[in-house]
């Protein structure tokens, strides 16, 4: 696994989406370097999934611009993402991750290994001939994880990837997180979740109504938030 740091920073400047004369996000500048991994946080509405999949290039921005390691483009070739809810193909598991790999132009002669590899990686290893569809959620959150590794990505983006998950799944999906960012590949994650945010985080940002309220190294942001808004979420209070 490799991550050209070529690809990063990614900066978004002046970022805005506009759906229904509605602004989803509203201006963010952020520059997302290598490192540990930035957890996103910020309450239903504030702009998570719209940032990452703007990123990635399935959303447009409607004012702004977004750089890959100074360069303008739509999106990285070395980016992937997993969804909330990722989609299962009808095969097995193992039949999946070979999938992702000939969609990423891995060598044919070296699929069936690399498949291996990743398995043992997310926790499958024991699992790859089962029908992807019939896993747990907790085991398929992990699978769609082996999927987007398999584009041997600089920039890993991660939808909510525990929000339905329970403890033992949730800390596996962790664990997973913290293994490929020590292999130098850079999270991007949101979460609800401001405990997951404390286990992982390099750098926080968080969001509210689609503008950008803070981005802190994470030991600063939980122990001297820089804003209100932030002493209030971090509090638990309802940002409205």
């Amino acid at each position: 696994m490799r991550a050209p740091v070529s690809d990063l920073p990614l900066m978004l400047v002046g970022a805005r989406v506009v759906a229904r004369q509605v602004a989803i996000l509203d201006g963010i500048t952020l520059t997302i370097a290598p490192g540990a991994p930035t957890i996103l946080i910020g309450p239903n509405g504030s702009g998570k999934t719209t940032l990452l999949r703007a990123a990635m290039g399935l959303v447009p921005l409607s004012d702004g611009r977004i750089t890959w390691g100074g360069r303008e483009a739509v999106q990285s070739s070395q980016s992937a993402i997993v969804f909330q809810r990722p989609a299962m193909l009808r095969r097995t598991a193992v039949a999946n991750v070979r999938y992702a790999l000939a969609a990423a132009s891995f060598p044919h002669s070296a699929r069936h290994d690399r498949a291996a590899e990743l398995l043992k990686l997310v926790g499958l290893d024991g699992l790859g001939g089962r029908p992807a569809r019939r896993l747990s959620g907790g085991e398929q959150q992990r699978l769609a994880l082996a999927r987007a590794l398999a584009r041997d990505p600089a920039v890993l983006f991660l939808d909510e990837p525990t929000a339905s998950l329970d403890p033992y799944a949730t800390k596996a999906i962790e664990d997973i997180v913290h293994a490929v960012s020590a292999r130098g590949v850079k999270v991007v994650m949101s979460t609800h979740d401001l405990g997951q945010a404390k286990r992982l985080a390099g750098d926080v940002v968080l969001l509210h109504r689609g503008r950008l309220i803070e981005n802190t190294p994470a030991p600063e942001f939980f122990v001297s938030p820089r804003t209100e808004e932030a002493r209030r979420f971090i509090a638990g209070e309802l940002l409205v």
